[in-house]
């Protein structure tokens, strides 16, 4: 009659000493953060809120959610979206030690890069213009890259590592490369259960970071929240200039918003828009080997577009004046121009704005800046000295 009981008696101990194995290691893991690495890791002791910010009501929308390339087996988790905060930042990952992600995507310019290419490890550019990553989750066919060779965020995040001219470092010499600096052992810990570090595991933590760069606290946004209607209603909080850009961006003699969707105004595929007459970089057409894909790019997010000049693929324009007018009168006859950019002939659009007309839909676009974004803590770098 004993046995039953002591054996239940048995099993207690058991899950207890369990219990509290698994509460030492996590306490351990605290501990190991603040007291061995704080020299060199700021990180709060309670993470920040990366998995789930308080959307306003327009960013909880269904259309809005559908074009979410947030894939199922790697969600945002507060563990994986640090570890992927400081593999971002940590210039451990090139070759060299000199060039991080961030070094090409400034969070006081929305994440994109001032200079018209970016400079790698060895002093060489890049041949395009780093785009915004602000909303990269937003995107309907989950594409990345201006030629969109990435067919994931996953996949992306892995191919400047790798780049020969921007960070110069195998996956396997990346590996090893962290495995010898301590603080990573307990974030990986903390982000997948074990320490152990894979190639699959920093592409996935990097891409949750990626993912949670949100941006939803603009002017706009604010007027959004108290509108009916986005598109129709003028906004309260707007200057009769702002409103009267917002009038001109989603109407129909424009059509910016029929490239660039109404809360994350981001696209949904690689467009041809008229830059050149003739083909000068290939864009997806260098990818797909298609010759209906000749000068197509990825169409990126406006949200902060007013910081993240230069802009478009090759970094030609320098500020947003320059890119309407462009779009008012300069739009070039290719092969491949998209038939939103077009007239009924054929021919490419005119909008035939006027000066104050442009001005308007610059002012519009400035209340896209979202200056708590570029500020956020939590998007920051966590090392002490840099």
């Amino acid at each position: 009659m004993k046995k039953p009981f002591l054996l239940i008696a048995l099993m207690g101990l058991m899950y207890q000493a369990c219990s509290n194995s698994t509460i030492e290691g996590e306490n351990e893991i605290e501990t190991m953060m603040k007291s061995d690495f704080s020299s060199i890791l700021d990180l709060p002791s309670i993470s920040y809120n990366y998995a789930n910010p308080s959307l306003p009501s327009h960013f909880r929308d269904n259309d809005l959610q559908n074009i979410d390339n947030t894939p199922s087996n790697n969600l945002i988790t507060d563990a994986g979206a640090t570890l992927g905060r400081v593999l971002f930042y940590d210039k451990n990952l090139s070759a060299n030690n000199t060039i991080a992600c961030a070094s090409c995507h400034l969070q006081a310019n929305g994440f994109a890069d001032p200079n018209r290419f970016s400079t790698g490890f060895l002093g060489g550019t890049t041949g395009r213009n780093s785009m915004s990553l602000a909303n990269a989750k937003y995107y309907d066919n989950g594409r990345f890259f201006w030629d969109e060779r990435a067919e994931s965020l996953e996949e992306q995040v892995l191919m400047p590592i790798q780049d020969e001219v921007e960070m110069g470092l195998s996956l396997a010499a990346l590996v090893d490369k962290l495995q010898a600096l301590d603080y990573y052992s307990p974030l990986f810990q903390s982000a997948f259960g074990s320490s152990e570090i894979t190639e699959d595991r920093i592409s996935k933590s990097l891409s949750q970071f990626v993912r949670s760069m949100v941006s939803y606290q603009a002017k706009f946004d604010v007027g959004a929240a108290q509108a009916r209607s986005i598109e129709n209603d003028n906004f309260s909080n707007f200057s009769q200039i702002e409103n009267q850009g917002k009038q001109l961006f989603f109407s129909g003699r424009t059509q910016c918003s029929n490239c660039h969707e109404t809360v994350s105004f981001s696209g949904d595929q690689a467009r041809n828009n008229g830059l050149d007459t003739f083909t000068t970089d290939a864009g997806t057409g260098g990818i797909t080997g298609r010759n209906q894909d000749l000068g197509k790019f990825k169409v990126n997010s406006l949200r902060n577009i007013a910081i993240t000049a230069p802009y478009m693929h090759d970094g030609r324009f320098s500020s947003l004046r320059e890119v309407i007018q462009f779009y008012n009168n300069g739009i070039q006859d290719h092969p491949n121009l998209d038939n939103r950019l077009t007239q009924r002939n054929g021919q490419p659009i005119r909008m035939n704005l006027n000066n104050q007309e442009i001005d308007a839909i610059v002012a519009f676009l400035n209340t896209l800046t979202d200056q708590q974004f570029v500020t956020d803590v939590k998007f920051s770098s966590p090392f002490v000295d840099r």
